[in-house]
């Protein structure tokens, strides 16, 4: 019985993650100062990683010959078959790579734009009690170690996962989902970075904290994946993105992401006025 009242729960936390995404749409949406703050470094990051993925594209068939080589001496039909198998895999591995990539780099080279954006939605709710002052120097090394690390460490799960992906069936069906929840993870890990950078806090500090509330951090982190596998998709969504990180960050570390109702004056002694 307690699994049947747990599930909801879990799922209700990840559509809980899906919808902090939206609000950051819409709060970044509705800024047109923020738009333009935001754009120039996703766009900047955007160019350089379409022109990485074209030359992926151009060199791809090269690659899948040298990856299948013990396939040389099979029948032109099978070794053409494997060849595109491990094709489409180098492309997922190649996207899948990119994904958790550009969110670093972009991170990186708009570090004080972005910085920026999670200030002012951060001072929308009531700012940040005992903010840590950090030179822009020195925030900016450790946001680029951490990125490194996170890097590293994506690679050391994604390539086994494009291995996967050559197996027939699973490696289209299963593997694709298991990569999208492991990408979103670390997409989450990486949005939050700005706004607990600001508290203090490193990524140790990032992973113990998004751990205690998985789904809602999963929820999250594997809808912006997805938005980031659409055309563009990564250089339009990233300055929201950092918004509603900024807004799980706020969440997962109890403060609150609803802005304070407005006073209304009270009315006179004696008065018979109605609402």
């Amino acid at each position: 019985m307690g699994r049947v009242f747990y599930a909801p729960g879990v799922v209700g936390e990840f559509f809980a993650g899906v919808g902090l995404l939206g609000r950051g749409i819409g709060m970044y949406t509705r800024n047109p100062r923020l738009v333009i703050l935001g754009i120039i470094p996703a766009l900047i990051s955007g160019l350089l990683f379409i022109a990485a993925f074209v030359t992926l594209i151009y060199f791809v068939s090269d690659l899948a010959e040298l990856f299948t080589w013990f396939a040389d001496d099979w029948s032109e039909g099978l070794r053409d078959a494997v060849q595109f198998l491990a094709a489409i895999g180098i492309l997922g591995l190649g996207g899948l790579i990119g994904v958790l990539t550009f969110t670093a780099v972009t991170l990186l080279i708009g570090d004080p734009f972005y910085e920026k954006i999670s200030e002012k939605i951060e001072a929308r709710f009531g700012g940040v009690p005992g903010e840590v002052e950090v030179p822009w120097w020195r925030s900016l090394r450790r946001s680029l170690w951490d990125s490194i690390r996170l890097i590293a460490l994506s690679l050391l799960i994604g390539i086994p996962l494009f291995f996967l992906g050559l197996l027939p069936l699973v490696g289209q069906t299963v593997i694709p989902v298991i990569g999208a929840l492991i990408g979103g993870w670390f997409l989450a890990l990486e949005l939050v970075g700005v706004a607990f950078f600001r508290r203090g806090l490193r990524l140790p500090d990032r992973r113990r904290v998004l751990a205690g509330h998985r789904p809602l951090a999963l929820g999250f982190g594997v809808s912006v994946f997805c938005c980031f596998l659409i055309p563009l998709g990564a250089v339009l969504i990233m300055p929201a993105a950092v918004a509603g990180g900024t807004l799980l960050a706020r969440k997962v570390l109890g403060l609150p992401i609803d802005a304070p109702a407005p006073s209304t004056p009270s009315a006179p002694s004696g008065s018979n006025s109605q609402i």
